[in-house]
């Protein structure tokens, strides 16, 4: 397990899937086997995980979350938004 900003965390799979459901509105109709999804979620959490997951900058991981200045504002943005909806998670 890799730490991120000094804590570990994953990107949880059944919450994104919860998150971009548009099948809770309606009733389900019986037999149905198919998922709508929220194309405008969709598109900006894809963009969010990118931009985590493309960070290149190298982190002092001694620094800890608040006084890690090294990390990009567009990194920082998305990190906090994901970890705020609860689409990314810690141990």
């Amino acid at each position: 397990m890799i730490s991120v900003l000094g804590e570990n965390y994953f990107v949880d799979l059944d919450e994104i899937e919860k998150f971009l459901d548009m099948d809770e509105l309606e009733t389900p109709i019986s037999g149905s086997t198919e998922m709508r999804i929220n194309i405008i979620k969709f598109e900006l959490v894809k963009m969010l995980l990118e931009t985590i997951l493309t960070e290149q900058e190298a982190m002092d991981e001694q620094l800890g979350l608040k006084k890690n200045l090294n990390v990009s504002i567009p990194f920082r943005l998305a990190f906090n938004t994901l970890l705020n909806k609860k689409l990314i998670n810690h141990y």
